[in-house]
């Protein structure tokens, strides 16, 4: 019988961890892994209405701590309805961004510390962790770069923020990465989609393996 497994999938803006978790559900699709493709902050009804506030352009006067508990808001109804559910009914979570993307930006970057925002938001999750996370590790100039060469990427209140502040957020992730080793997997995502796509498929396949042989 299939275990329930939760991947998410964490990397600076433009990383293509977008494209890259289309591509790896799709994989799963076709070998009969029962999985769910979901996102963050969004995900469900009301989670996606917290994403317009936190992300529109417009909303440039949000306090720090204000987009920090947004964040947790919306990953607490998202958790409680997309992801809790799916992992009792032992699915595979695939999700493009989760509370790693706040220890990072909001912790980190935003300076509100790593331990703060960790509290808030393991009272929005119910202490449950990924079991694996996929750091797509890109230069953040390349990966604004490949954003605004894109006709499909909308931008975002967050790709307005300065150059420095997107490399306190790839430090984040690099911090966060150093402190949960144990369920961190890095990715060159500097390379073409298709060595992306096989490198994270692998890290994936081998994982799956390995839980369903325990």
């Amino acid at each position: 019988m299939q275990k329930s497994y939760f991947i998410t999938f964490e990397g600076p803006e433009g990383s293509g961890k977008t494209t890259i978790i289309k591509m790896m559900a799709k994989y799963l699709k076709e070998n009969n892994i029962d999985y769910v493709l979901t996102r963050e902050p969004g995900g469900s009804l009301i989670a996606e209405q917290i994403r317009n506030i936190i992300l529109n352009p417009n909303n440039l006067e949000i306090s720090y701590e204000t987009e920090a508990l947004l964040y947790a808001a919306s990953r607490a109804q998202h958790f409680s309805e997309v992801i809790k559910p799916a992992l009792k009914e032992n699915k595979v979570v695939l999700c493009d961004r989760f509370i790693d993307s706040s220890l990072a930006y909001q912790g980190v970057a935003r300076k509100l510390g790593v331990e703060k925002v960790m509290e808030l938001n393991r009272f929005a999750i119910n202490d449950v962790l990924p079991d694996l996370t996929i750091f797509f590790d890109i230069d953040p100039v390349l990966g604004l770069a490949r954003i605004k060469n894109s006709n499909f990427r909308e931008i975002n209140r967050l790709d307005l923020e300065k150059n420095d502040f997107h490399y306190q957020v790839y430090q984040g992730y690099k911090q966060i990465a150093s402190m949960y080793e144990n369920r961190f997997e890095i990715v060159d995502a500097s390379q073409d989609i298709n060595h992306v796509f096989n490198d994270v498929k692998d890290i994936i396949k081998n994982k799956l393996e390995d839980l369903n042989n325990e």
